[in-house]
């Protein structure tokens, strides 16, 4: 590995380690504190500030994917070059990992604390709302795929130069907000796989959908982006070559 993708993926470790130890430590931790917890609605505003702060923090060296559905996503879209797709997913994942292990070394802090669902992802019995695996598969590929839809837009040219991480940051709260009874919200099969090894059994059972729902809805979203966005950039492209010939 190169230097160049091997500081890429480091950047990726780290953007990936604080959205899963930040959102699922705030799931954990603090959604159901003693009479100050913050809910449902702090949970989701926990998820989009850690997309927000690594998005300006990591995202100039990385692009700021922090999820192998993004990376799959913009790969689809012509946003990620191959040689990055195996690292960043890689990276990914093991800060994923490392992020719910950290977490569960906190948690077991306190006496009497039982991991019960750890933050993990789930359908069927294991929905926070009893959801069915229908209704949990179709809300990960939508929400997946307007994130990563929202992620090229925002980024794409002729958008407002240095703010995608704001409008990026506040979609993933959203769809926080609409997911989160159904399935915990994945929409990041890393998040999802890191709390599924610390909750273990029928977790890491129903860990596939939050694979498969998420990278289909984003590689769908990247294609369909690169239809919509692609022409527009084509063009801007040609009339930059045609005034320099000139």
């Amino acid at each position: 590995m190169d230097h160049d993708t091997m500081r890429r993926a480091t950047a990726e470790f780290f953007g990936t380690f604080w959205l899963t130890f930040g959102g699922c430590g705030a799931a954990v931790l603090s959604a159901a504190f003693p009479e100050l917890g913050i809910g449902f609605l702090g949970v989701a505003f926990a998820f989009g500030l850690t997309v927000l702060t690594m998005a300006y923090a990591v995202g100039h060296i990385s692009g700021g994917h922090f999820n192998p559905a993004v990376t799959l996503g913009l790969w689809s879209a012509r946003r990620c070059a191959n040689r990055h797709v195996l690292p960043y997913i890689a990276a990914q994942v093991v800060g994923a990992i490392l992020a719910a292990g950290v977490l569960y070394v906190i948690a077991a802090g306190k006496a009497g604390w039982i991991p019960n669902g750890f933050a993990a992802n789930g359908y069927g019995d294991l929905s926070p709302g009893k959801y069915s695996l229908t209704a949990c598969l179709v809300t990960e590929f939508l929400t997946t795929f307007f994130f990563v839809f929202i992620i090229v837009g925002t980024t794409s040219k002729g958008a407002a130069a240095g703010f995608a991480g704001i409008p990026i940051g506040f979609a993933l709260v959203l769809i926080h907000l609409i997911s989160i009874p159904v399935t915990n919200t994945s929409v990041n099969p890393a998040r999802s796989t890191g709390p599924a090894l610390i909750a273990g059994g029928p977790y890491v059972t129903q860990l596939w959908l939050f694979w498969l729902a998420p990278i289909l809805g984003a590689m769908t979203a990247g294609a369909m982006a690169r239809w919509i966005y692609e022409p527009a950039d084509m063009v801007e492209t040609r009339v930059i070559e045609k005034r320099a010939v000139a």
